[in-house]
């Protein structure tokens, strides 16, 4: 879903560290409502503020820029294609090669798992 709101609004982003308070129109947004925004601003042309938020309520949203409201893409695709991609043989073998594979019930789906994720990751 995207929303583009043409009008010119106050937008105030205050951030700390690894986290942000955003206020539209002077009016503060929840911040368990944004996981992520970005600001660009080309010259000659108006800034846009682009909010990517994590509810999908109903929040009103406005700024003093072209405003933007995105949501984060579906994971699940890109995660389909990684997994269609891994050698059964090889996750199997790197997970019973692991030094943290246990001996416990459910602990070798535990090291491919944790293989998996690694993998993801590049490591």
């Amino acid at each position: 879903m995207e929303h583009h709101d043409n009008s010119q609004h106050h937008v105030q982003i205050t951030a700390h560290g690894g986290r942000a308070e955003v206020e539209l129109d002077g009016k503060p947004v929840d911040p368990h409502a944004v996981k992520a925004y970005s600001v660009t601003h080309l010259a000659g042309e108006r800034p846009e503020v682009l909010l990517h938020v994590a509810d999908r309520g109903d929040i009103r949203w406005s700024g003093m820029a072209r405003v933007s409201v995105a949501d984060l893409p579906d994971p699940g695709p890109a995660a389909a294609v990684f997994l269609d991609a891994i050698d059964p043989e090889a996750l199997e073998r790197a997970a019973l090669a692991r030094a943290d594979l246990g001996t416990e019930a459910n602990s070798l789906t535990k090291a491919m798992l944790t293989q998996l994720g690694e993998w993801a990751r590049g490591l």
